[in-house]
C-alpha cells in the first residue's frame, strides 16, 4: 500500500475531488466540498486522516497501534492512520469507505442525489 494507491482508492469514489488548500505535501479529499481524507504524501511512514464514529474511533485506536487520534482534527471524529505495514489493505480500504459514506450521509439530500 503506497501513496497512489491510497490516491487512487479514494478518488474513484464517487463525486470526489482533491486539492492542496492547506500546503503543497497534503492532499485533501472531498465529497460535496466537505472534506473525508487527508493524505500526507511526505511523511514516512505516510499518514492517512479518516473521519470515524465516535465510538469505532476509539475501539479502533485500541484495537491498532497504528490508528491514534486525529492529528490536527476533531479528535472524537477524525483518526490518524500510519501506514506502516502493520495494516491490511482491506482495513484500510473499510475505515476510507467508512469515513466517506458519513461524509456523504450528512449532505443534503440534493447533493447526494447527484453523486453518481
Amino acid at each position: 500500500m503506497n501513496i497512489e494507491t491510497l490516491r487512487d482508492y479514494c478518488i474513484a469514489k464517487p463525486g470526489v475531488t482533491e486539492s492542496f488548500p492547506f500546503d503543497l505535501v497534503t492532499v485533501v479529499f472531498k465529497v460535496g466540498n466537505k472534506i473525508f481524507a487527508l493524505l500526507d504524501t511526505e511523511s514516512r511512514p505516510t499518514t492517512l486522516n479518516l473521519k470515524c464514529d465516535p465510538e469505532r474511533a476509539v475501539e479502533l485506536r485500541d484495537q491498532y497501534t497504528a490508528v491514534r487520534p486525529g492529528f490536527h482534527m476533531n479528535k472524537t471524529h477524525w483518526n490518524t492512520i500510519t501506514i506502516d505495514g502493520t495494516l491490511r489493505w482491506q482495513d484500510v480500504q473499510e475505515w476510507i469507505d467508512h469515513s466517506y459514506d458519513l461524509v456523504r450521509k450528512g449532505l443534503p439530500k440534493t447533493i447526494r442525489d447527484q453523486l453518481i
